[in-house]
C-alpha cells in the first residue's frame, strides 16, 4: 500500500451497467478487480454434476487469470469479487483476512427471531452430515450483527440485515437458525420451504489503494425478494451502512 496519506476518491458503486457475459453478470469493475453477482443454488467450484461459479467466471474472462478472494455458499447469492493481478489479490485477501471489508447481507425467515437486533456470537464446530452449530463458548466465535423488521405482505416474514464481522462457514445460516429465524428456504438448517434460500450478499465497503469502494446490487431474484423495495425506510434501503451498528 502507498505509504504517502493521499485523500480517498469515492468509486461509484451502484451504476455498472448490468453487463452480462455468458450469464455472468458484471456488476462493477476497474484495473483491480471485477465484482460480480453469484446466482443462487451454483456451487463455489465444479463438481461432476455442475459446473461451479469460480469456472464459469473463468470461462466468461478467458483471456485473464482471475483470483476469487472469498466464497459464497452454494445457497447464497450476491457479490464476489474477483482480483484481475496478483498485486490486487494480496491486498483484497489481506483485506478480508483483517475484517476490514464491510460486509452486508439481506435473509428472509419466516420465524419471528428471539430478538430484533442485535449481536450472534460463538464457536463454530461441524455438525452432522455437513452442517455446523453454534457453541457457547467463545475461543474463537464467529460473530454477527443484524437488525431485522416484519415484512407487510399476505405471508408473516422477516427481513434481516446482517454484517458479519468475520468470515466462517455458513456463519450466517447458523446465526439466524441460534435465534429461531432459520433462513426461508434452507432446508439444511430446517428453513421452511421455499424456491430459494433466501440469503444475498448486498454490498461491500471499503479501500483499496486509496480508493473507497461501495459496491452494491439490487438484483435480487426470488418469488419473496421481488417486493422488498418497499422497506427503504426501514432500513435505509441501498445504504445499510447508515443504521447504528456497533463499533
Amino acid at each position: 500500500m502507498p505509504s504517502a496519506k493521499v485523500e480517498p476518491k469515492s468509486i461509484a458503486a451502484t451504476v455498472v451497467n448490468n453487463a452480462e457475459k455468458n450469464a455472468v453478470k458484471v456488476v462493477f469493475s476497474d484495473e483491480h478487480m471485477y465484482v460480480v453477482l453469484k446466482p443462487y443454488n451454483q456451487c463455489f467450484h465444479t463438481n461432476d454434476e455442475h459446473q461451479g461459479f469460480v469456472q464459469a467466471v473463468a470461462a466468461t474472462f478467458p483471456e485473464e487469470k482471475l483470483y476469487p478472494v472469498h466464497r459464497l455458499d452454494h445457497v447464497t447469492s450476491g457479490l464476489m469479487i474477483f482480483a484481475r493481478n496478483s498485486e490486487s489479490n494480496r491486498e483484497l485477501s489481506q483485506l478480508f483476512s483483517l475484517h476490514k471489508i464491510e460486509k452486508y447481507y439481506l435473509a428472509l425467515s419466516d420465524k419471528k427471531p428471539k430478538k430484533k437486533q442485535g449481536k450472534i456470537s460463538g464457536d463454530m464446530v461441524k455438525s452432522r452430515g455437513g452442517s455446523y452449530k453454534l457453541l457457547r463458548s467463545r475461543n474463537n466465535p464467529a460473530l454477527t450483527h443484524f437488525f431485522s423488521a416484519k415484512v407487510a405482505g399476505d405471508r408473516a416474514l422477516w427481513l434481516f440485515v446482517l454484517r458479519p464481522k468475520t468470515g466462517k462457514t455458513h456463519q450466517l445460516r447458523v446465526a439466524l437458525k441460534s435465534i429461531g429465524s432459520p433462513v426461508l428456504g434452507d432446508a439444511r438448517y430446517k428453513g421452511s420451504p421455499a424456491d430459494r434460500a433466501y440469503l444475498h450478499a448486498y454490498k461491500l465497503r471499503f479501500t483499496l489503494f486509496d480508493k473507497v469502494y461501495s459496491i452494491s446490487d439490487a438484483d435480487i431474484l426470488g418469488q419473496y425478494f421481488s417486493s422488498l423495495k418497499t422497506l427503504q425506510s426501514s432500513f435505509a434501503w441501498g445504504m445499510p451502512e447508515t443504521l447504528p451498528w456497533p463499533k
